[in-house]
C-alpha cells in the first residue's frame, strides 16, 4: 500500500508518501506545502487543494493518513487548521484514498511504543523505521512521516471511506 501521510495546517502543511509492504516501509517523497501569508486565507486553502491534488496523482496513495489536530488556546488558528484540514481530507476522498485519523498519542505509540514519548524519540525512531540518513528538520514533514509509521503498524482507523456514501 502507499501512504500518503499528512500533518495538516494552512501556513505548513506536512507530507510524506510511504509503501509499506510485509512490514517494511520504503519512502517515496516528503515534504512541506507553505502558503504565502499575505495570500487571503481562500486563496491559501485553494493552493492547499490543488497541491495536495498533484500529490495524490503523481503517486496514487490508497490510503491517506491524518493527524487529528488538537489546540487549547487559540481558537482562530484552531479554525483555520481544521478548515484545511477538511480541505485535505475532501481531496483524500475524492481521489478514492481510505482516509484515517491518528491523535498524536496514537502516532507516538505506534512509533516508539509509548504514548507520552518526547519529540526527538519520534523522530529518531521514524528516522531508523524509515532508513532516512538524515531526519527532515521541519516538525511538519517528520509529523506527516511519522504518520505514515503509524498508519502502516496499525492502518484499520479509516473513517471516510464507506463507498455507501457515495
Amino acid at each position: 500500500m502507499i501512504i500518503l501521510g499528512v500533518d495538516p495546517g494552512y501556513a505548513t502543511i506536512g507530507y510524506g508518501v510511504v509503501e509499506y509492504n510485509n512490514s517494511i516501509f520504503r519512502t517515496l517523497d516528503y515534504g512541506a506545502i507553505k502558503t504565502p501569508p499575505e495570500d487571503f486565507f481562500e486563496k491559501r486553502l485553494f493552493t492547499i487543494y490543488n497541491l495536495i491534488n498533484d500529490i495524490i496523482k503523481l503517486y496514487k496513495p490508497s490510503d491517506m493518513a491524518i493527524e487529528n489536530i488538537y489546540f487549547t488556546t487559540n481558537k482562530k488558528t484552531a479554525i483555520n487548521v481544521a478548515q484545511a484540514r477538511g480541505i485535505i481530507i475532501l481531496s483524500g476522498y475524492e481521489n478514492n484514498c481510505k482516509i484515517s485519523e491518528y491523535t498524536p498519542l496514537q502516532v507516538k505509540q505506534a512509533v516508539v511504543g509509548y504514548g507520552k514519548a518526547e519529540k526527538y524519540q519520534v523522530m529518531e525512531m521514524t528516522k531508523k523505521i524509515l532508513k532516512l540518513k538524515i531526519m527532515p528538520k521541519l516538525d511538519d514533514i517528520s509529523d506527516a512521516l511519522a504518520i505514515c509509521v503509524c498508519h502502516g503498524h496499525s492502518g484499520t482507523s479509516s473513517k471516510y471511506n464507506d463507498n455507501k456514501m457515495r
